[in-house]
């Protein structure tokens, strides 16, 4: 777990929003952090401190001069030890106060003190939110190298709907993994990377189709990674069973021509482009328009080629980067440079699916980095958030 044995410290200011505190701190204990929680005097109106020392097994700190006798410095010691500083929910005080400097209680004292990564998760009211005043300070919190989730769309506490809603805390700390896994590096600021994901549905009639073992969970973490080091990110999927992630723009698609059309019409304003959905390489010619019976007899079907929208897209890359994945199941190295050149690719990952840990479904990725001018580098087994961000980390060494 990317999360295991960190130290985090979990500020939780005073909205509606803050009970949800306590479900993310539960999660960040669970995925084996050292979790510390600071809550506002607000806070502390929302949700008592003793569910928050129960979830995390130490004690909540509130008070700028709180500590042990002769120790007065409480928010230097919870900024040293962690190793990523969360606030969630984020008011718009807390948010003015960092963009600003003020310290005037313990948590924004903390963020003053806080040399490692920090993420902001705003939550209030929808034409709060909005106002200029908490945009500009947003912006300017990142330009600073926060890192910001947006808030959700939906009914707010008071009535109102629009955004402002906290995000799921599943996402919230899916985010944090991210964030944790690259130390916090916004390199892909300003950037804007196309990722694809998941198997695609050919259908057969209303009600079956061809598809493939593709979970999806390889491009999603790609997204993860690139949304948390500061990309605009797009991502194209087919069906899964995922969440998509937080702070991407997600696009849902069914058949590999819907796959094709969503990122034809994505691909002009990416730098970057990842191909790491399994789209079907054939579809039934005819897709009958009723369901089809079953009979005594023997059921043919006559398949045509799709699109090969890797190979489409690398004839028209116009200085972008553009990255494939090959999933094999022999002669990997071969094949997998076969494709890189044929498509015009800067590099494909090859992975043999029938590698222990490298499959479908896996959590997990084994995979080589294979180059036109034949290099190759092989990777040890490691999660697929890993290697999103070592895939990262290659291709924002091409762009140098």
């Amino acid at each position: 777990m990317v999360l295991a044995g960190k130290g985090i410290t979990l500020g939780i200011t005073g909205g509606i929003a803050a009970y949800k505190g306590a479900d993310i701190a539960s999660r960040l204990v669970k995925e084996g952090a050292v979790v510390r929680v600071v809550m506002t005097r607000s806070a502390c109106r929302f949700i008592g401190e003793a569910t928050i020392e129960a979830l995390t097994g130490g004690p909540v700190y509130t008070e700028l001069f709180d500590g042990p006798e002769g120790w007065l410095i409480p928010h230097i010691k919870l900024a040293r030890e962690a190793d990523l500083v969360l606030i969630a929910p984020a008011t718009a005080n807390i948010i003015g106060k960092a963009a600003h400097g003020l310290a005037d209680d313990l948590l924004s004292t903390v963020l003053l003190a806080a040399t490692c990564p920090v993420v902001i998760c705003p939550a209030m009211n929808v034409h709060m939110y909005q106002h200029k005043v908490v945009q500009d300070n947003l912006k300017r919190l990142g330009q600073l190298g926060y890192h910001i989730i947006e808030p959700d769309e939906g009914r707010l506490a008071c009535g109102d709907t629009g955004r402002g809603r906290l995000p799921d805390p599943s996402c919230i700390v899916d985010r944090v993994a991210a964030v944790a896994a690259c130390g916090g590096k916004k390199d892909y600021s300003g950037l804007t990377v196309l990722v694809t994901a998941g198997p695609t549905r050919e259908a057969i009639d209303p009600v079956r189709y061809i598809s493939n073992h593709s979970s999806g969970k390889m491009g999603y973490a790609l997204a993860k990674a690139a949304a948390a080091r500061g990309a605009r990110v797009i991502l194209v999927s087919g069906q899964t069973a995922l969440t998509p992630p937080c702070g991407v723009e997600f696009v849902q698609v069914d058949s590999a021509l819907d796959m094709y059309n969503a990122v034809l019409e994505y691909y002009p304003a990416a730098d970057v482009a990842i191909k790491a959905a399994a789209v079907a390489d054939y579809r039934p010619a005819r897709a009958a328009g009723q369901k089809i019976k079953k009979k005594d007899i023997q059921l043919s079907l006559e398949l045509e080629k799709n699109v090969d929208i890797l190979y489409e897209l690398g004839k028209v890359k116009n200085g972008k980067i553009l990255v494939g994945f090959a999933a094999e199941t022999e002669d990997l190295v071969n094949n997998a440079r076969d494709k890189v050149l044929k498509k015009n690719l800067d590099f494909i990952v090859a992975n043999d699916v029938t590698r222990a840990g490298a499959g479908f479904g896996s959590d997990t990725n084994l995979a080589q980095l294979i180059y036109p001018d034949g290099r190759i580098k092989s990777l040890e087994l490691m999660s697929k958030l890993a290697l999103g961000h070592r895939i990262l980390d290659e291709i924002a060494a091409l762009r140098l």
